[in-house]
């Protein structure tokens, strides 16, 4: 399993990471800092199977990262391990999820290393987008080449699960038909480059509340088999576009019903939401009418749109 992240900014002492050489393992890069790019992901597609005893959920998603970033700082050699955000609904420290993936990092290491962590948030907080569990991802790829890549991809996978399930599939950085609760991931080949426009309606929603509001006896119909659906087939938004968790934080955020109406009615081939939402998508194969619908879209007070693509 290969699992990726952007670097953009790297020290020329860095160079021979880049190009692929192994250093001694845990022998840090003489590199005091980095900045690393940090993507968004929709669902494209998103069944719920069932609840297991332990609470999660078993699903059928397909996944995509987008070219919407946040940007992390890492600065190493700090004085103790922290997170800095300007953003006011981005949680400090412990609570944060990259916070946690540098001490996971530093406790598998074995070693008291600290590492100080900034991020520039630009994916919405609490918005389907994967923009924490990306953080983490991005932490733990980006610490794994720094100390001369002590960890195989899947001891970063085992390390990623158990922050949170869709921190696997951003550690693959392929497009993806994800199975089990998000971490059995295999690699899927028939999305089309697509631009997107992306609808935040501007009010966080809570998974945890989407998700204890799902009632699984709407979701189990045409269940069978619907993994299957993806292996030789492309993707058509038409026929795929299905999402169980929509329903439930429409409910909740009646704005997710009018962006997906007006994602539809200015010409998207298909729209729907990400994920637990509120983010709504639409998907433009020609770039042209992906801007006029930017153009056109309602400019509503709380909205904030993105223009991006599908990174296939």
């Amino acid at each position: 399993m290969k699992y990726s992240v952007d670097i953009f900014s790297i020290k020329a002492s860095n160079l021979r990471v880049n190009r692929g050489e192994r250093h001694q393992a845990n022998a840090p890069v003489c590199n005091p800092a980095m900045k690393i790019l940090s993507s968004a992901k929709i669902n494209l597609f998103l069944r719920i199977i069932n609840r297991r005893p332990d609470g999660y959920h078993e699903l059928v998603s397909l996944m995509c990262r987008i070219g919407l970033y946040d940007t992390l700082t890492l600065t190493f050699n700090a004085r103790e391990t922290s997170v800095a955000c300007e953003h006011p609904q981005v949680p400090r420290s412990q609570e944060n999820i990259a916070f946690r993936a540098a001490e996971l990092f530093f406790q598998s290491l074995k070693k008291p290393e600290r590492v100080g962590i900034v991020i520039d948030k630009q994916i919405p907080v609490s918005a389907g987008l994967g923009g924490g569990s990306s953080n983490a991802a991005a932490v733990l790829s980006a610490l794994n080449r720094q100390y001369g890549k002590p960890f195989s991809a899947g001891d970063l996978t085992a390390m990623g699960l158990s922050l949170g399930a869709d921190v696997p599939f951003f550690l693959y950085g392929k497009p993806a038909v994800a199975t089990g609760i998000g971490e059995r991931l295999e690699p899927y080949s028939g999305l089309a480059p697509c631009k997107v426009v992306l609808v935040f309606p501007g009010t966080a929603v809570s998974t945890t509340e989407v998700y204890k509001n799902l009632n699984l006896g709407l979701t189990k119909n045409e269940t069978t088999d619907i993994k299957i659906c993806f292996k030789n087939e492309k993707y058509e938004p038409a026929r795929h576009m299905i999402n169980d968790l929509e329903a439930v934080t429409r409910s909740i955020c009646p704005e997710v019903r009018v962006a997906k109406e007006a994602l539809l009615a200015c010409g998207a081939e298909g729209a729907m939401m990400s994920g637990s939402g509120p983010t709504v998508f639409g998907l433009f194969s020609d770039t042209d009418k992906a801007h006029r619908a930017m153009a056109l879209l309602p400019k509503r007070p709380q909205w904030r749109l993105y223009f991006t693509e599908l990174l296939v």
